[in-house]
């Protein structure tokens, strides 16, 4: 049921408005609250059942079905005996679940805490039971389902498939894509647009970030294989020129503070492969199955969007407003086939090693993936031991890695800081000593301050000059090849909007920074909306950094985007002395 609620006092109000003295008249916001019906045993969206036409109570704010093989896990972790919920109906909510109905408490957080040796003891115990699964009465209890909530899910299916055929008259199909992460959203999203607008012919683009769980690997094959997808084009977005675990080595794993993941793995190689896709294009329609209750930073988004990174790209979510509950009533309904990680008790299937990963998720990490999770603990263990972490097994046990910030202890952190002094002789100079030989590499850096220009200067001190769009100088850059001795002459103090010679100076150093620091991460790429910045790794181990001339606007967007100019100085930040 979709009810308003004020957010100042939490009570239910009728009416846009809260009347309530403290409450200023602060405008209700729409709830959605699930009932359960004691006869059909199914949670529904009304409070009376449409199926058995019984009065229904309350029971969350959103819930989700618990699959047979969940239940296995729950019965052998509440020690019980392995069949003990098949004939039940379980479903759970807010890290709780409901058995027949009526709550039982597990204590996630102490599952998660315990050690590798009751971890195998569970595990060998669902192995053993997994083959004797009984899901007969899931499926009733399923089918009961459905029909209790056809009302409701008749509403949700014709209200999302209206909003998704208003775009046929805005966009051409060509012009479409669905963004698809092989999860449950994403899945419900591509059914809807594919069925609204009535074609297989919207391109889907998968993000795969190399860290994906292996069953979403299997269902993205089945995907292009069912019969309610097949004939989809599906292109995969990698980056195929970086190792997660050798970066984690040089920079350390991401933490909650900093997932540089998500820049390196995800962010760019995702816009390098719709520039690709749709290079011809002057505009983009990008369907992503983001909801409102995944997350309070989510909750603030609209239906649709501008992209804030990709130019000209429009980002609209059919299925914003709707629950899990609401989700999940869409995939049982229809009977499309979903990633199996959702049936083993996952709620979501990003990065499976994620330090955003919840308690719950990472305990069915360590049953379901085991020798994964044990190889990734090494890694950690290894690189807490490397920053000098006294105790390292406790500091990775305890979730402690995941707060980490900065480049504390890291050999790579050191090429952040960029040293220099005001020159003595010229005005408006500074001489700086690099960490790293000056190579024909370090101009690119220059390109959105201006043009380069090699005529101009003296070759033999290796002056280039970077001129503005009329030909008056902007900067002189002095530095002999193979040397650490960089001279830079600011004649334009507003530089990449700069307000001062103290600012031009800052943006002088956002580009220093990059030549010394960059890893290939590709963040320039993903940030540059015209496609100028390329990025690649050469066999040899460089790092090859251009700037395409002829496609920079000098916006100058990539020279301070980040900290200090660069991702990985974000990443890497360390205190100074």
């Amino acid at each position: 049921m979709i009810e308003r609620v004020c957010p100042k006092c939490g009570l239910k109000i009728d009416r846009e408005t809260c009347p309530g003295d403290e409450c200023n008249g602060c405008k209700t916001v729409s709830k959605k609250t699930i009932y359960w019906c004691d006869t059909c045993k199914v949670p529904i969206f009304d409070c009376k059942c449409s199926e058995c036409r019984n009065d229904a109570r309350y029971i969350a704010t959103d819930i989700r079905p618990v699959f047979p093989e969940e239940k296995l896990l729950l019965s052998i972790i509440t020690s019980k005996d392995p069949h003990y919920y098949d004939n039940k109906s379980v479903w759970a909510a807010n890290n709780k679940y409901y058995v027949d109905g009526e709550k039982v408490s597990v204590a996630i957080s102490k599952l998660n805490k315990l050690d590798l040796d009751s971890i195998a003891t569970i595990h060998d115990q669902y192995e053993q039971s997994k083959d004797d699964i009984n899901d007969e009465f899931f499926k009733a209890n399923i089918e009961l389902f459905i029909k209790a909530n056809r009302e409701h899910f008749n509403f949700i299916v014709n209200e999302a498939s209206d909003y998704i055929r208003k775009y046929k008259d805005k966009f051409k199909i060509e012009e479409m894509m669905v963004s698809f992460s092989g999860g449950k959203d994403s899945t419900v999203v591509s059914h809807l647009v594919t069925n609204a607008l009535a074609t297989k012919k919207i391109v889907h683009i998968f993000g795969d970030t190399t860290l994906e769980f292996p069953m979403t690997q299997e269902y993205k094959k089945r995907f292009t294989k069912n019969e309610e997808s097949k004939g989809i084009l599906m292109l995969t977005a990698k980056n195929r020129e970086k190792n997660f675990e050798e970066l984690c080595d040089v920079i350390g794993p991401p933490s909650r503070v900093m997932r540089w993941c998500c820049t390196v793995f995800k962010t760019g190689a995702i816009q390098k492969t719709i520039s690709m896709a749709f290079k011809n294009k002057s505009k983009i329609l990008s369907f992503q199955g983001i909801r409102h209750s995944e997350s309070v930073a989510r909750s603030k988004y609209e239906r649709e969007s501008e992209s804030p990174k990709i130019t000209k790209q429009t980002v609209v979510a059919p299925i914003i407003d709707w629950i899990d509950f609401e989700v999940w009533l869409y995939i049982l309904t229809t009977g499309i086939d979903f990633n199996d990680a959702y049936k083993l008790g996952y709620t979501r299937v990003g990065c499976w090693c994620c330090p955003n990963n919840g308690a719950w998720s990472e305990f069915l990490t360590k049953i379901y993936l085991n020798d994964q999770f044990l190889h990734w603990r090494n890694v950690l263990i290894d690189f807490a031991k490397k920053i000098g972490k006294p105790d390292a097994e406790v500091y990775i046990d305890e979730g402690n890695w995941k707060a980490r910030q900065g480049g504390a202890g890291l050999e790579e952190a050191k090429k952040s800081i960029v040293s220099f002094e005001p020159c003595a002789t010229t005005e408006n100079a500074f001489n700086y000593e690099l960490q790293k030989p000056i190579t024909e590499d370090l101009y690119e850096l220059f390109k959105p301050f201006g043009y380069l220009n090699f005529e101009l200067g003296n070759k033999r001190l290796g002056e280039v000059y970077v001129l503005d769009k009329k030909g008056k100088v902007v900067l002189i850059i002095q530095g002999r090849i193979g040397t650490t001795k960089l001279k830079v002459t600011i004649k334009n103090t507003h530089i990449a909007k700069a307000k001062n010679l103290t600012g031009a100076e800052g943006k002088i150093q956002c580009q220093l920074t990059k030549y010394q620091m960059c890893l290939g991460c590709k963040a320039c790429e993903s940030v540059c909306k015209h496609d100028a910045i390329i990025v690649k790794d050469e066999k040899n181990g460089d790092i090859v950094y251009r700037i395409d001339d002829d496609k920079c606007t000098r916006c100058t967007e990539c020279v301070s985007h980040f900290t200090a100019g660069c991702y990985m100085r974000k990443v890497l930040t360390i205190k100074r002395g």
